[in-house]
Order: C-alpha cells, then sequence, then structure tokens
C-alpha cells in the first residue's frame, strides 16, 4: 500500500517558514486580489487566499469589479496596481467572464508582482533556469511535495500529463532543472498507458476523472494527482486511487495533496516578490 504524501501538512511548514520570514523582514507585503464576476468557487478560492494571507502577515488589498467590467476599467485596475508600492503581488483570478481576454490582462501585470507567475516574462525566466522566475503555484507545490517526500529526481524518469501553462508546461522545466529525464504527454500521446508504465514519478495534471488506472503505473512509482474534478460522488483526482496505491510506492490524496499547496506557494511567492522589492 502506497505511503500517503500529506499536502495539508507540508502546506502548514510552509506557511510557518513564510510567517518567520515576514516577520523578519521589516516591511508588510501586500498581496492585491482581482474578483472578476460572480463564480462561486472562484469566490471560495480568493476568500480562502486572503485569509491565508492574514495568517501569515501579509496585507490583502482586495478588488471586485463586477462581471460587466469594462476592459478600460480592468485595464486601469492592473496598471494602478503595478504603481501601488504597498502592493508586491497582483492575482488575477481565472477564469475571467466571457468577453475578457485573459492572455491580455495576465499580460498587463508587472512581471515583478505576478505572483501567479503566468506572465511571458516569468515563462522566459523559467524556461532558462534564472532564479528570479516565479513559478506558478502548483508545479512550485509539486516539486516542495517531491522535496518533502525525499523522491530522488537526479536521473529519474518522470512522466507529466497535461501541457497547461499553469500546470504542465512549467512542471516540466522543473522537473528537467533537477535532472529528471522527462516526457511530456497530452490527449494525442500514442501509447499513452505504455509510457506512463516507464514512469518512475508520475504527474496527472490534465482534469479528467480517474483517467490514471492501475494498468497504467509501474510498481513502486511515485503518482502525484494535481486533478480537481467535481463529480457526483465529490472531489476526485485523475488518478483512480484506490487501485492506484496498491502499486505505488507514494500518492498524493485529492483532496488534501496538491491542492493546499497551490495557496501555500502563493504565499511564497508573495514573499519572493517583497524581498526582491525591498532590494
Amino acid at each position: 500500500m502506497a505511503r500517503i504524501i500529506d499536502g495539508k501538512a507540508v502546506a502548514a511548514r510552509v506557511k510557518q517558514d513564510v510567517a518567520r520570514a515576514v516577520a523578519e523582514l521589516g516591511a508588510t507585503p501586500g498581496l492585491a486580489t482581482i474578483l472578476v464576476g460572480d463564480d462561486p468557487a472562484s469566490a471560495v478560492y480568493v476568500r480562502m487566499k486572503r485569509e491565508d494571507s492574514a495568517e501569515v502577515g501579509i496585507e490583502s488589498f482586495h478588488h471586485e469589479p463586477g462581471a460587466d467590467v469594462a476592459p478600460e476599467e480592468l485595464t486601469a485596475l492592473i496598471r494602478s496596481l503595478n504603481d501601488d508600492e504597498r502592493v508586491h503581488g497582483i492575482l488575477l483570478q481565472l477564469p475571467l467572464p466571457h468577453g475578457l481576454a485573459q492572455d491580455e490582462f495576465i499580460g498587463l501585470i508587472d512581471p515583478a508582482k505576478d505572483v501567479d507567475g503566468l506572465t511571458v516574462a516569468n515563462a522566459g525566466l523559467l524556461m532558462h533556469s534564472r532564479d528570479e522566475a516565479i513559478v506558478p503555484c502548483t508545479p512550485a507545490g509539486v516539486m516542495e511535495l517531491l522535496a518533502d517526500a525525499e523522491v530522488e529526481l537526479s536521473g529519474a524518469r518522470a512522466v507529466v500529463l497535461g501541457r497547461s501553462i499553469l500546470v504542465g508546461k512549467p512542471l516540466v522545466q522543473l522537473l528537467l532543472g533537477a535532472n529528471a529525464t522527462v516526457t511530456h504527454c497530452h490527449s494525442r500521446t500514442r501509447d499513452l498507458p505504455g509510457v506512463c508504465r516507464e514512469a518512475d514519478v508520475l504527474i496527472a495534471a490534465v482534469g479528467s476523472p480517474g483517467l490514471v488506472t492501475a494498468d497504467m503505473v509501474r510498481e513502486g512509482a511515485v503518482v502525484i494527482d494535481v486533478g480537481t474534478n467535481r463529480t457526483d460522488e465529490g472531489l476526485v483526482g485523475d488518478v483512480d486511487f484506490e487501485p492506484v496505491s496498491e502499486k505505488a510506492a507514494a500518492i498524493t490524496p485529492v483532496p488534501g495533496g496538491v491542492g493546499p499547496m497551490t495557496r501555500a506557494m502563493l504565499l511564497a511567492n508573495t514573499l519572493k516578490a517583497a524581498r526582491v522589492s525591498a532590494g
């Protein structure tokens, strides 16, 4: 039976480290959140992120324009936050309502305040393995979980399922930086089960409930489930948890695995941005 990788415990440690560093910083980091529209799930996510910020001493600046906000008004808001010295991180909650071009507004965020790590500038810095890159929160959280579980990545065969700019693509760069040999899979990959069975570390970030079955996992592999899917049976991941856990050496649950790490790494990214700002 696989060892369960407890994301809640690791996230709690990260938050403690951030709180300690914030107290020693000598300045208060500021995180601006922008919630456009009235999507209930997005509202919950933003509320939780603001509560996390308060716990570690990060000041929250919340903005909630309606779903009918004019593009020029949202543009002006982002630019004003770029210029606000109290704000070190800007979080634009996604997805945006229909009619607002997501990439356009992400691109307006100052890369130094891009705590989601989604701007082209930060993606390029990550590609070049530059320390100043702000890494998207979920991939950064996955790497923290692997480090906490003492998974040896150097020389390991890693398979990443999913090619989003939020998770899959940056995660490949991080694994390569850790000297893993990486295979990047997606919906057009031929013989996906066979490719997955080669993995020492298998990471699923597709958004397809139960996609990864036990016959796709080699005995003793480490399985990280990034998927979060709402079904009639509740919240489930991309991995068929019970059968896969019989074969894997270690596995993350859903919920309680990668999810808490995403929120914790947002705090770490905001601290990093504040440190750079403070010189």
